[in-house]
Parts: structure tokens; sequence; C-alpha cells
């Protein structure tokens, strides 16, 4: 799927495929996270696997206090151990299929949001 690009100067998703993402300057496997100005492939490959450890070294990069989780075709969901894990170190989360996810990315990241994007 491809989605338009508001900012070459941010890491806006400009499209997506089954396996990979392509932003303005690069290309990476997923999964993956995305930030303003950081983006890295990671080892993160399911929902179970999350937690703030695993996360505080993508989430420090650009101080983000919302990360967007696509997970896939179907959308799934966080535990309530982990949603109250990221809430109490003041990181909202929302889970939804990648799509979805990459274009509410793109859409906060071009209002200026502190927002990360984890796709699985």
């Amino acid at each position: 799927m491809e989605f338009s690009q508001q900012d070459n100067n941010q890491n806006s998703v400009i499209s997506t495929g089954k396996t990979l993402v392509q932003l303005a300057h690069t290309q990476l496997k997923t999964p993956c996270f995305i930030s303003k100005n950081f983006h890295t492939e990671i080892d993160i490959s399911q929902m179970a696997d999350i937690n703030k450890i695993s996360l505080f070294p993508l989430t420090s990069q650009d101080g983000i206090d919302l990360l967007i989780i696509g997970t896939g075709i179907m959308p799934k969901f966080l535990s309530g151990q982990q949603q109250v894990e990221f809430q109490q170190i003041g990181l909202g989360t929302e889970s939804m299929n990648s799509e979805s996810a990459c274009r509410s990315f793109n859409l906060l990241l071009s209002d200026a949001r502190n927002v990360g994007l984890l796709l699985l």
C-alpha cells in the first residue's frame, strides 16, 4: 500500500509491503521501529515480546509519548499487564492493523506529535 509523504525531513511511511516498509530515504524489513528522526529493524516479532525493557532504547531516541503498534493484517492487542506497564512509564499505546498504523503514524507525525511506530 502506498501513502503520501508529508515531509522529506521526517520518517514518514511512503509504502508498505508484506515484509518491507519504504521511508523517504531508506527501506526497512519488518519488524521495525520508526520515529521522527530514528528508524531501525528490530528483533521483536510478536506482541508477547513487547515490554518496557525492549522498548526503552527505541522510545528514548526521539522521546516519544505515543507508540502505535502495527500488527499485520489483523489487529492484535497488548495484554492488560503490558498496558499498565507502559502507562507507568508515561507511554501511551495503540494497536491496530499495519495499514491503519502507518496512516495514523503519518498523520500524527505531520501534526508534530512525539509518536513512534512499531511494525510487527
